[in-house]
């Protein structure tokens, strides 16, 4: 199950690298506000290469991210990451769809639709 969420962007935090089990890690998060009568400011992960997505982004553009809810149990408690798999701008000024499709960026589109598919196709948990 993949989760959508709209909002504007608040701010970009720096990069943060480090060693694992599994070899070196990077990640970089982001904060968008959701619109409404009670917004609500939602902190999401990006790791690894697609750190490239948050590039040029402006703060104060709004934003429809695609994520993926995980938790994980450490020392009996539970923590909970928001893991976006797809940043695209809300009203795309190009024409094409939000959703994106390859045919519609074009080459000055900051959030070019083929990035999530050179090889990034196995990122969902089924």
């Amino acid at each position: 199950m993949s989760l959508e969420i709209t909002g504007k962007l608040l701010e970009v935090h720096p990069e943060q690298s480090g060693e694992g089990r599994n070899g070196t890690w990077r990640k970089r998060s982001f904060v968008i506000e959701t619109p409404g009568q009670y917004p609500k400011k939602v902190c999401i992960m990006v790791w690894g290469d697609r750190i490239q997505l948050l590039e040029n982004l402006q703060e104060g553009s709004e934003l429809k991210v695609g994520f993926d809810l995980e938790s994980r149990e450490y020392n009996g408690r539970w923590y909970t990451d928001v893991k976006a798999w797809r940043i695209d701008p809300a009203n795309p000024s190009n024409g094409g769809n939000a959703g994106g499709d390859a045919s519609s960026s074009s080459p000055d589109d900051p959030f070019p639709d083929d990035m999530m598919s050179q090889g990034n196709t196995d990122d969902l948990p089924f």
